[in-house]
């Protein structure tokens, strides 16, 4: 699902990366738009948000916009960092680091109230920790599946689908049409993911608040240990063919 890049990757893999990942999207976004009133998971409404504080004349809030750009960035650029430090390395663990970092931000925020007391100046710092957390998934994501899959903003996916389903009434090659049907079906996993996540963190903040968090959190390192097993299974099954 990480690991293969490349020749090695497949439809399968891009299908359970945008899956599950897409899921930690929603569940991340719901919770701090709930929690701290703030879109976590793109940066497109921000932009526009800042445009009306810099008209307005209000220069805090403009800077608090442009600082949620700014966190989103980071988050990205330090993952595709990790990502091209290990590829020159030649390690085919590279999504492990900012899986791992993404996974303790989320943590740390959702067990922030447990130990202070969440007023504004913390509401802030919460928006910057989720953006940056992110923009880091996305970056992955995006490295990871070589743009393929992202899954932490739907508009682009919704402009896809759309032209996707009118190349429906003109493709005619059976080949064709398989390669335009997955394509399809992998944009409506990622739209169906989000959605689902969005719903059930919805759900869980009624009564665990900013500790919906914990959810993605364990999600995400379900899906490192998941790659860890299936990795340990197809090493045995090579050293068992080898043996014979």
């Amino acid at each position: 699902m990480f690991r293969h890049q490349g020749r090695g990757r497949n439809y399968a893999h891009n299908l359970k990366l945008a899956s599950i990942l897409s899921c930690v999207a929603g569940l991340v976004n719901i919770a701090g738009v709930l929690a701290v009133n703030t879109l976590t998971t793109n940066v497109t409404g921000h932009f526009a948000f800042f445009s009306e504080q810099l008209i307005l004349l209000n220069y805090k809030m403009a800077l608090i916009y442009l600082l949620y750009i700014a966190f989103f960035l980071m988050g990205a650029s330090l993952s595709g960092f990790i990502v091209e430090l290990a590829s020159k390395k030649k390690s085919h663990n590279a999504y492990v680091v900012p899986i791992c970092i993404e996974s303790m931000i989320l943590i740390i925020v959702g067990l922030l109230p447990t130990f202070v007391e969440i007023g504004r100046s913390f509401s802030t710092l919460i928006s910057f920790a989720l953006l940056f957390a992110m923009g880091l998934q996305n970056a992955l994501v995006t490295k990871v599946s070589q743009s393929v899959v992202r899954t932490t903003h739907l508009t682009g996916l919704f402009t896809d689908l759309g032209i996707e389903f009118s190349q429906l009434f003109f493709y005619r090659e059976i080949a064709e049409k398989m390669k335009l049907h997955k394509s399809i079906f992998l944009k409506l996993m990622i739209i169906s993911g989000f959605f689902i996540g969005g719903i059930i963190g919805g759900f869980l903040f009624q009564y665990f608040e900013l500790k919906t968090l914990l959810l993605p959190a364990i999600m995400l390192l379900f899906a490192l240990w998941y790659d860890s097993i299936l990795l340990r299974f197809y090493h045995l099954k090579r050293s068992l063919r080898h043996d014979e």
